[in-house]
């Protein structure tokens, strides 16, 4: 149940969050990890989201070319990608200067809590401002297709849910696999799930 209302929410955004802010957690950018975490490969700049932000270019550009936009069309089309694309670099280099703030607070012999969860929500609250502006220019342009383009654009996302879907069923398996190996058990996360089913 709460897949599909995610994948729902997501289709309500439309483009925002598949085709805009997918590259960075498919939806959102993660927030700065803590000093001395590791590097997470889907973070920005990381490789995974360098692979994930060209293969979403290859598609832009495979849907553009099908849409056969018009002059004002090809307008709001451009003003999506470029506010997209603003705001992507504006959220690493604030997710950048986050981890760093936070590396510095962590050097302090006593961890000042609140001035880090503080800079943790400011970071949460311009992030967010920033998905809603591309947002709102990703939907300013769906709005202006008529239903032929809007059923290309549907078929695309429907497309890109379902690799979704896929990637986080494998993630899953992935993951049970590394516990279980983990705990020395090789098929206890697999056992254990199979006994919590009713």
């Amino acid at each position: 149940m709460g897949k599909q209302y995610r994948i729902l929410t997501a289709a309500a955004t439309a483009l925002a969050l598949t085709f805009g802010s997918a590259y960075a957690a498919t939806n959102d950018a993660p927030s700065a990890p803590p000093a001395g975490g590791p590097a997470m490969m889907g973070a920005p700049g990381g490789l995974g989201g360098h692979r994930m932000e060209m293969r979403m270019q290859k598609q832009l550009e495979q849907l553009h070319s099908q849409l056969k936009l018009d002059a004002q069309q090809d307008k709001l089309w451009q003003t999506a990608i470029d506010t997209m694309k603003h705001n992507r670099d504006t959220m690493r280099d604030s997710h950048r200067q986050m981890h760093q703030q936070f590396e510095s607070m962590a050097n302090q012999p006593i961890l000042d809590l609140n001035a880090m969860h503080a800079a943790h929500q400011k970071l949460e609250q311009q992030q967010a401002q920033l998905r809603e502006e591309t947002a709102t220019a990703w939907l300013n342009f769906y709005n202006s297709l008529n239903d032929q383009q809007k059923t290309t654009v549907s078929t695309a996302l429907k497309k890109h849910f379902a690799k979704m879907r896929e990637h986080e069923h494998n993630m899953h398996e992935r993951w049970g696999k590394h516990r279980g190996a983990q705990d020395g058990a090789p098929g206890a996360a697999a056992g254990a799930s199979a006994t919590a089913k009713p």
